[in-house]
């Protein structure tokens, strides 16, 4: 179910008492980590962090209008989900998060193209995450994001 909260609290605050912790500490763990330049938002239901139109201007290729996104979490049905884009566009940065993971978690890691699925809330590695949100910048983000753009224009 997508939520319709309109700030990042009202988003915490719409969630089951079982769920705002993980959520409470993963936000916080991004905020403390997440490069300068990013900008915490509401996007598709969920806690965002996106490149500003003050930064880039010319935001999300789907949707102008829309600030470029990078990462998101969501409480989902039956998971949190953590969804960076980075690891979906950056093949090094996936093959660092996956290789590293196991040491961080016991269970196999549950993974989509950007999407950290994580069942079991107190098995939510945030040191491995923390890293993870430090190791893209806005700069580098917005490199590998038009470097995909370009690389499609040339295909069309």
């Amino acid at each position: 179910m997508q939520s319709t909260a309109k700030t990042p609290q009202e988003y915490i605050d719409s969630l089951p008492e079982e769920r705002k912790t993980a959520i409470e500490k993963l936000r916080s763990v991004i905020l403390k980590n997440l490069p300068e330049g990013f900008q915490e938002t509401i996007g598709y239901g969920m806690l965002g962090y996106v490149v500003p139109h003050s930064i880039y201007p010319n935001g999300y290729h789907c949707d102008p209008k829309t600030p470029l996104p990078f990462l998101s979490i969501a409480s989902q049905k039956n998971f949190i989900a953590v969804y960076h884009m980075g690891i979906y566009l950056d093949e090094k940065l996936l093959n660092w998060f996956t290789s590293e993971y196991p040491n961080h978690v016991k269970t196999k890691l549950d993974m989509g193209k950007s999407c950290i699925r994580f069942k079991k809330l107190d098995q939510i590695p945030y040191e491995l995450l923390a890293e993870l949100f430090k190791k893209v910048s806005v700069a580098d983000w917005i490199s590998q994001y038009e470097s995909v753009l370009k690389g499609q224009s040339r295909q069309s």
